[in-house]
């Protein structure tokens, strides 16, 4: 797996992707959509935002993306980003590969641009959204009751985050499951990520 810029190159891919995955996009701000030129409008919106970097989630095998994910919200001055805005194909979901990206993003927050608050928020029916932020090791804050509108239904925002100083054991747990002998052959992970 590797993460490039969000670009028009990964819509036919991320349009094969994102085939007979209607459901996949409840808690998002945009789709499903109806054809390719409806998702490509939206690729290039995202891409296009300065403030907001996209990558695409590709996976090495088949060279094709399969997902998408960002960091948004940055606050240099009070040196603190989230993770946002992540659609993940069905294939992706749950995945070793899914964490992985996750994990890149969570490294190049901390350890390359040296911020020392990441947050995780969700919408507060998102039961997986919330799953994978006590898995990734975000501690909750708290729910904005009434925090947003999406798709013409209003919802409580619910926020997780981590902290510098809780880093490091975190990466070295995420570093601990995602070695390649912590699976078996058919790619199940054979110790939880929470139970290291």
């Amino acid at each position: 797996m590797r993460l490039e810029p969000l670009s028009e190159r990964h819509i036919d891919d991320l349009w094969n992707a994102a085939e007979n995955a209607e459901s996949s996009w409840e808690y998002l701000r945009y789709g499903p959509f109806d054809d390719i030129e409806s998702l490509r409008t939206v690729i290039q919106e995202l891409a296009g935002r300065s403030h907001q970097p996209f990558w695409a989630v590709v996976d090495r095998g088949s060279n094709r993306a399969k997902g998408w994910l960002s960091i948004c919200d940055v606050y240099p001055h009070e040196s603190a980003a989230e993770i946002g805005s992540i659609w993940f194909s069905p294939s992706m979901q749950r995945s070793h590969v899914s964490t992985e990206a996750v994990f890149i993003l969570m490294e190049y927050v901390f350890d390359h641009l040296g911020y020392t608050r990441l947050v995780w928020r969700c919408f507060e029916e998102n039961i997986p959204s919330r799953r994978a932020a006590e898995r990734y090791g975000f501690t909750f804050e708290g729910v904005w009751r009434s925090g947003a509108v999406a798709k013409g239904r209003t919802r409580d925002i619910r926020w997780h985050s981590m902290l510098i100083t809780e880093w490091p054991a975190r990466k070295n747990a995420i570093r601990s499951w995602l070695k390649t002998d912590n699976f078996d052959q058919s790619g199940k992970a054979l110790r939880r990520l929470a139970d290291i």
